[in-house]
């Protein structure tokens, strides 16, 4: 029987905790973190998406107003919640 160094050893066991195999749930995932998500829309968005599903605001003008249930003006946010962007107004 052949002795492996124990670094080889220590080495594989790390290795094999390294990788997970995505689950049905981490596949269905939207995001992870809240960073992961954004505005759906340019202007007075009310609703969130993927940051891949993010819309091209380039060369698009808003209006500076505050709206009422829309992240304007700082009245909310992008949440990753249960793996899901979701718009969270204050």
């Amino acid at each position: 029987m052949k002795k492996y160094p124990l670094f080889l050893v220590f080495a594989m066991v790390f290795v094999s905790g390294c990788y997970s195999v995505p689950t049905e749930t981490d596949l269905e995932a939207e995001c992870f973190k809240d960073s992961d998500c954004v505005p759906a829309s340019c202007c007075h968005s009310d609703s969130c998406v993927p940051r891949e599903e993010a819309p091209n605001c380039e060369g698009i003008m808003c209006t500076m107003e505050c709206r009422p249930n829309t992240m304007d003006c700082g009245q909310g946010s992008c949440k990753c919640i249960d793996n899901k962007c979701t718009a969270v107004l204050d």
